[in-house]
């Protein structure tokens, strides 16, 4: 993940399931803090709604991802 940012990889790009990266990340099993961390750095829209859990704070609840919420 870390070289498609250097390489200008657009954190805030939607669309598939998840709707973005910070959703996706946010929705994962695992509640992968580091990634969303990562993307939260490098400006990631915390707002955004689009996706099955419509933004990145309701796919972190819904999985329970406490870390991350």
């Amino acid at each position: 993940m870390q070289l498609l940012l250097n390489k200008g990889a657009d954190v805030n790009a939607q669309g598939g399931e998840y709707g973005n990266a910070l959703q996706a990340a946010s929705a994962s099993l695992e509640g992968d803090l580091e990634v969303v961390q990562l993307l939260l750095d490098k400006g990631a829209d915390v707002n955004a709604q689009r996706g099955f859990y419509v933004n990145a704070l309701q796919a972190a609840s819904r999985k329970g991802n406490l870390g991350v919420v």
